[in-house]
């Protein structure tokens, strides 16, 4: 294909589905911003097309299958020859990032964290141990992968500012290989939604696929929400997800008022009816999209400080013990007693609740809106792309990682294609390789 503008080709890991995840809106809102430069977009992934997946030829987006361990994607890319290749998480530009240098290396290579993969997976071994987040949990093998790629790319986008400071001060990743990125939402909230007497129940939204939400769905239902019913024996909290599975929907509970809901074609018409947003998260990473959802529906939430993190005010402050003077759009706490507690009494409260809601617009609009972003992000992206071998010649940590290993990666990959090239021949069954999981 023979492109008169700019093209950049997106590596996906799975088919961006907005609807489902925070991940999907995150793509959707990066290839909006391309597109939006005038530039020509190719989204390609070797997942297996999801139910949910957005429609991006709607958008101009090209569509592309291809193959892991497979020379065709060298091909594909060759005659492509884009002037940008997006990787989206760490573990494509393992797949792909050596492909991509030989066959266009000239082409500016952006990594998409997502979330910082190691800190998310650190905070759930610490949350299963009960043991502290410290530089050993910090500095796991996942850790090293993740950290390697950073300085193999270019550039990498980082969505939450917590995570920029870790990235520098910890691993002490240098400022000028990475770009802070946030949800660009392209629209100002609109605060003339339901009032507080026109709502009624709790709501909490997650992928069920995504270890943090699947945990905050289990700590409700064995110890949060009875503790809320036994105040509010009438209130009802609706749990909705995409691709419950069965041990999910097993907690459905009418009684309880416990009722699992599955798939939300629209997560703002099923937040926006609720009177709270219940997000109780005891490990994670990035930036959480149930809760920019409630912020935008003008739903006050109840979650932890990981909930919360990059997503308060410019020097906000998580430790203060009064909610009030807390900079969030609702209430932080950090265990059962005290989640369930904040969610009764913003239930309870009109002014209170009237409250957390403003803060919520406010945050949205002064940390999440594309304009602010737009200008920055982009100069920043073509500034490195103009000057790319000077840029390169400057992370003299990235040329020797790609030079030691992109050789095993690539070694790797065609050992395994040459593997299941041989078992095609012998009429065996190749090794398949399961779609990734979504996040």
């Amino acid at each position: 294909m023979v492109s008169q503008v700019p093209l950049l080709v997106v590596v996906g890991y799975v088919w961006p589905e907005p609807n489902s995840s925070a991940a999907g809106y995150r793509m959707l809102s990066l290839l909006k911003l391309y597109l939006a430069q005038g530039w020509q977009v190719v989204f390609a992934s070797a997942a297996e097309p999801g139910m949910h997946r957005y429609p991006l030829a709607e958008l101009g987006v090209i569509e592309q299958q291809i193959a892991l361990n497979d020379s065709s994607f060298d091909n594909w890319i060759t005659a492509l020859n884009p002037q940008a290749v997006l990787f989206d998480r760490f573990m494509l530009e393992e797949q792909f990032g050596w492909r991509v240098e030989q066959a266009c290396p000239e082409a500016l290579r952006i990594l998409d964290m997502e979330d910082c993969h190691a800190l998310r997976a650190a905070r759930e071994q610490c949350a299963k141990t009960t043991a502290a987040l410290d530089a050993a949990a910090l500095n796991s093998e996942l850790a090293l992968r993740e950290i390697a790629a950073i300085y193999r790319c270019d550039i990498t986008l980082v969505i939450s500012s917590y995570e920029m400071q870790l990235l520098q001060q910890h691993y002490q990743v240098p400022a000028a290989l990475l770009c802070y990125c946030p949800f660009l939402l392209e629209q100002e909230p609109t605060p003339n939604r339901l009032k507080f007497d026109q709502r009624e129940h709790f709501v909490a939204i997650g992928n069920f696929r995504h270890a943090p939400n699947w945990h905050a769905v289990l700590w409700l239902k064995q110890q949060i929400w009875p503790l809320i019913r036994a105040r509010l024996p009438q209130a009802q909290l609706h749990i909705y997800g995409a691709y419950p599975p069965p041990k999910a929907t097993a907690l459905h509970n009418v009684r309880d008022g416990f009722l699992v809901k599955g798939w939300a074609e629209d997560a703002c018409v099923v937040m926006e009816q609720a009177r709270v947003c219940l997000a109780p998260l005891a490990f994670g990473a990035g930036l959480k999209g149930k809760l920019l959802d409630a912020m935008r529906c003008g739903t006050p939430s109840v979650t932890t400080d990981i909930g919360a993190e990059g997503m308060q005010p410019d020097g906000a402050s998580v430790q203060a013990d009064n909610p009030d003077q807390r900079l969030w759009a609702g209430i932080i706490a950090n265990d059962a007693k005290g989640i369930a507690e904040a969610a009764v009494k913003l239930y309870q409260q009109p002014e209170l609740w009237s409250r957390c809601q403003q803060q919520g617009y406010a945050i949205v609009t002064e940390k999440f809106m594309l304009a602010a972003h737009q200008t920055r992000l982009w100069q920043q992206l073509e500034q490195v792309r103009q000057q790319l071998e000077l840029h390169r010649q400057h992370n003299f940590t990235g040329l020797m990682l790609r030079h030691h290993a992109y050789r095993s990666t690539k070694f790797m990959g065609q050992w395994i294609e040459a593997k299941n090239r041989l078992g095609a021949s012998t009429a065996a069954e190749p090794d398949a390789v399961p779609a990734p999981e979504a996040n």
